[in-house]
């Protein structure tokens, strides 16, 4: 392929040119990155020593596994309230819900600690309450859209097999959309990965990602601060990567879509 191909609208290229130009494109960041780095800015090098660094104490790890046990715990809620809240938006009675739901996405969760405070009994029930309700609204916001764009002949053929609504309901939207629905949490997912750092320096007792962020922050460590986003940054690829492997292993077929 030609250079001036790759600057061209519309080209189509291969995996293998899209990884060269990804790293070539990488190590310019990089080099720049080094080059333009001040006082305040730390340098590449630097933070890489300083991931090193934390990568050798039990102290990350240990705030690692408590960010991963609230976000999957977080993740699990999140999921079970807003597939039921998409699912009851086709019963007419349920349909305002819905809407109110999505709605919710221009609520800031600053204005919202005070009234979760209240009504819960822990630092733990404040950081999930508030994860589940960051997450739930732009979840089910994802979710009308899938089922919105499903074709209306779908349902038609259901009822000349002679199908009621329910039976409708549960064959074209539950079943036969489940692959996007594990499409709509790997996009989602990102929302909550970055809530859990902000979620977790509400309440610090239990640890956490957020809590070693916010105290590298507070005592001016900044190549600390660096290492800890560059981590939370890796295992963020790192996990919708594996949302995408289990996706393509649980239907295969997508694979084919992605293909064509």
């Amino acid at each position: 392929m030609a250079i001036q191909e790759f600057f061209s609208p519309l080209k189509v290229i291969s995996k293998r040119t899209f990884f060269i130009l990804a790293f070539v494109e990488g190590v310019m960041a990089l080099l720049i990155w080094q080059l333009t780095a001040g006082e305040l800015i730390p340098t590449p090098a630097r933070v890489a020593t300083a991931i090193i660094g934390i990568l050798g104490t039990d102290y990350f790890y240990s705030n690692l596994v408590q960010s991963l046990a609230l976000i999957a715990e977080g993740m699990g809620i999140s999921i079970a309230i807003a597939l039921l809240v998409a699912y009851l938006s086709l019963i007419p009675v349920f349909k305002p819900i819905a809407e109110f739901v999505i709605k919710c996405r221009y609520l800031t969760l600053t204005g919202l600690i005070f009234f979760f405070t209240l009504i819960t009994s822990n630092g733990h029930n404040l950081k999930l309450s508030l994860l589940v309700f960051g997450i739930v609204p732009f979840f089910v916001t994802s979710l009308l859209s899938v089922i919105d764009s499903i074709n209306v002949q779908e349902y038609e053929m259901c009822r000349t097999l002679r199908m009621n609504s329910w039976r409708a309901l549960l064959e074209v939207v539950i079943i036969g959309r489940f692959d996007l629905v594990l499409e709509v949490i790997r996009q989602n997912f990102a929302i909550a990965w970055i809530m859990i750092t902000a979620v977790e320096g509400i309440s610090m007792s239990e640890g956490g990602l957020g809590t070693m962020l916010i105290k590298s922050n507070k005592f001016i460590n900044i190549d600390n601060a660096f290492a800890i986003l560059t981590i939370v940054f890796l295992f963020g690829i790192f996990f919708d990567y594996l949302l995408g492997v289990i996706r393509g292993w649980l239907f295969p077929y997508t694979k084919l879509q992605l293909l064509s």
